[in-house]
């Protein structure tokens, strides 16, 4: 099936129609972005409305709609209604988790349908991969390696922690990132043991960890990756640190397959810094999926009850965080197969002391 045969298979009593609001069901049943409209989709057909600013683009790119121009004399919910009588729909399916109140109060208002919240429905396919989806992603990631392998030869003693988030940036950009799949966290020093630390004007110095989470958007897809390096030296406790998430995060990988649950690979990776005595400073899930966003279900972690499918795309990312001392934490992003898993993300894992 087409995604948007994927959309339809879901209509029935209770729902004959959708009403596509987010960005992402738009894109998923377009196969292209357009950062503005509305779309709905039935048995009978299926509609895209957008504005001026967008509607050449619409018409030239998306195959699986007929496309409508919206603006004053003919509104939005004008255009839906039409829609809506055209097709016969009586219960239209939404998004709930992408309307707000006054959004929600505003449709309600408006279209001749009843409203049927149907998030989980419209959004579970997305959860297993096309062939090409995975293709897009891989090439995602690799933008993602490239950038990381140009960025660590511009890090040295005496650049702030912003100076360093530029320069990732410009790597990412410079090596074929459309987007940023979220701005990129840079944290040095003391800093690192904040997990979603914020860049600021700490000045980078030797004997310092330096944390790199960072990703990018490549055909509307994310990648993501965390890479910890450190500047000059590492103490012995800075390496047993390290070593012990590459281990963690080598035993959850390796636990990785579908028709496991997400719990049980969390529990992998968490079992071995839990052993090596830093349990208490794992406070995070090991992993999430992704794809359209950086953040989609099902997750790797401790209430992960989620069974993995095959192609499913996760991340791999265990961390230790030892307050006002420092943090390491290692990402990797895999496709998850029916025997194991196949890490995408090629960058070096071994400790590198710049």
């Amino acid at each position: 099936m087409n995604n948007m045969e994927k959309f339809r298979s879901i209509l029935g009593e209770e729902a004959d129609g959708l009403l596509l609001t987010s960005r992402y069901a738009r894109y998923y049943g377009a196969s292209f972005d357009i950062a503005e409209g509305v779309a709905i989709v039935s048995a009978k057909g299926s509609r895209y409305f957008t504005d001026s600013r967008y509607i050449e683009s619409a018409q030239k790119n998306l195959k699986n709609f007929e496309v409508i121009e919206t603006n004053r004399e003919h509104p939005y919910n004008q255009l839906l209604n039409q829609a809506i009588a055209d097709f016969g729909i009586t219960k239209l399916g939404f998004e709930e988790n992408y309307l707000t109140m006054v959004e929600y109060m505003g449709y309600e208002k408006a279209l001749n349908a009843k409203l049927v919240p149907m998030n989980e429905a419209i959004h579970s396919f997305r959860a297993m991969k096309e062939p090409w989806e995975l293709e897009i992603m891989r090439k995602a990631q690799d933008i993602t390696d490239a950038a990381f392998s140009d960025v660590v030869k511009r890090i040295h003693a005496g650049m702030s922690e912003k100076d360093l988030q530029a320069e990732l940036i410009y790597c990412l950009y410079k090596n074929g990132a459309e987007g940023l799949s979220f701005d990129p966290i840079v944290v040095s020093g003391p800093n690192t043991s904040m997990p979603h630390g914020v860049a600021g004007d700490r000045k980078l110095q030797d004997g310092d960890f330096i944390t790199m989470d960072f990703g990018v958007l490549y055909k509307g897809y994310c990648s993501d990756m965390t890479r910890t390096v450190a500047l000059g030296y590492a103490t012995e406790e800075m390496k047993k640190v390290y070593a012990t998430v590459l281990e963690a995060q080598l035993a959850g990988i390796a636990a990785t397959k579908a028709g496991v649950t997400g719990q049980s690979i969390d529990g992998a990776a968490r079992k071995v810094i839990s052993d090596a005595g830093y349990g208490a400073y794992f406070g995070h899930g090991y992993g999430h999926c992704l794809g359209l966003e950086i953040h989609e279900s099902p997750r790797c972690s401790v209430a992960g009850t989620t069974v993995m499918e095959e192609n499913m795309v996760s991340s791999a990312e265990p961390g230790i965080y030892l307050p006002g001392k420092f943090g390491v934490r290692i990402e990797d992003v895999v496709f998850i197969g029916k025997d194991g898993c196949e890490d995408i993300t090629h960058s070096p894992k071994k400790l590198m002391i710049l």
